[in-house]
């Protein structure tokens, strides 16, 4: 058994023995685009100068215009509520009415005591004329007289008291009928006819939320700010829409620019405002936003595609004797499929726009057949 076993092994020996130098070693893989692979196939396209509008795309939020929470000012059962929750109102229109009679009473008492006090310094004032008649004839002293005279002086600021008194009750009196101090749609109600409210509650009664003109918020990057500057900015079309939505495009102009950029994003938060007056827009919507700052006349346009990501930062292809050559690249801003580039490239340079997967910097390439854009 143990021949056996030694002869396989021989045999094996022989065999690969043999092999070795006979047969020869599979040949490596040339790297795409080097010497001894074909060069990858690339698209490529034109870096082109033409007027670009520099145009910010992004995406905004809806806000009221002004949000009122509505709180009672003196405490009492709520009698009636005048409107339904939901609906629209206007600036005045009454929404509650709290019970007025405990203030009613008060009021009552407040001109009573004005009245007593009134006649009792028309009496006084009679008496001080006649004594200072009587004075000037030498029937009483000036004691007597100075005495009349400062009763009535006294009366006089009771009486002024009791006037503030009957306007504080009058003005606490008017607080049991909550009218609207804004324009707006009202939200849900928190209470109900019955309930007890008191004074500056925590919990608002009713949110009323202006929608007409109503606010969008959205950022814009911060190295813009210089082309938001100047009077011309006033008149500056913002365009906004709900997503998938486009016949929902609504048009308004930048009312405000924040005084502050965001470090963290190196943006700054600006608002347009839209007069909204068919309510398209609703506060808290998400909403995709336009605007046009300015025509650039001589802008270096390449398409988007063209773009690569490096941990060194955005670079393009740039196509030179059938040779790609790696070229790093300032972007000013990108319009959807379009980007504008600052710095990098020449107007006439060719750029690949598909197949960088297999490029590497300084490999040969071959041109891929223009294909005719639906576009």
């Amino acid at each position: 058994m143990r021949s056996v076993y030694l002869a396989s092994a021989a045999i094996l020996l022989i065999g690969a023995t043999g092999c070795g130098r006979t047969g020869a070693p599979a040949p490596s893989a040339a790297p795409a685009g080097r010497a001894g692979g074909p060069p990858p196939p690339v698209a490529i396209a034109d870096v082109v100068e033409r007027a670009m509008p520099v145009t910010i795309r992004a995406v905004g939020t809806v806000e009221a215009s002004s949000t009122v929470d509505i709180r009672a000012q003196v405490a009492g059962p709520i009698l009636a509520i005048s409107f339904q929750e939901g609906a629209d109102v206007k600036a005045g229109d009454l929404l509650f009415t709290i019970d007025p009679r405990p203030f009613q009473g008060i009021v009552n008492q407040a001109e009573s005591v004005l009245a007593r006090d009134t006649a009792q310094l028309n009496n006084l004032e009679a008496q001080a004329q006649r004594a200072d008649d009587l004075f000037s004839r030498g029937v009483i002293p000036k004691a007597d007289r100075d005495t009349l005279a400062a009763n009535v002086a006294s009366m006089r600021a009771t009486v002024n008291a009791d006037r503030g008194t009957l306007e504080a009750a009058r003005l606490q009196l008017s607080y049991t009928k909550i009218a609207a101090p804004v324009s707006g749609r009202t939200g849900a109600l928190q209470v109900h006819q019955g309930s007890l409210v008191r004074a500056n509650d925590a919990a608002p009664m009713v949110t009323i939320s202006a929608t007409a003109p109503v606010n969008v918020t959205f950022a814009i990057p911060a190295r813009l700010l210089p082309r938001l500057r100047g009077p011309e900015t006033r008149d500056l079309r913002i365009t906004a829409s709900i997503p998938g939505v486009p016949e929902s495009a609504a048009t308004g102009k930048l009312g405000f620019v924040d005084s502050s950029a965001n470090r963290a994003t190196d943006t700054i938060t600006v608002k347009g405002v839209f007069p909204n007056g068919n309510r398209q827009l609703w506060p808290g919507q998400y909403v995709d936003v336009t605007m046009q700052l300015a025509i650039e006349p001589h802008a270096l346009v390449i398409p988007t595609a063209a773009v690569q990501a490096s941990q060194q930062g955005q670079f393009v292809y740039v196509v030179k004797d059938n040779t790609a050559e790696m070229r790093p690249v300032r972007i000013g801003w990108t319009d959807g499929d379009i980007t504008v580039v600052e710095s990098g490239v020449s107007a006439g340079d060719k750029v690949v726009t598909d197949g960088h997967l297999r490029l590497t910097p300084g490999a040969k390439i071959s041109i891929k057949p223009a294909v005719a854009s639906s576009r």
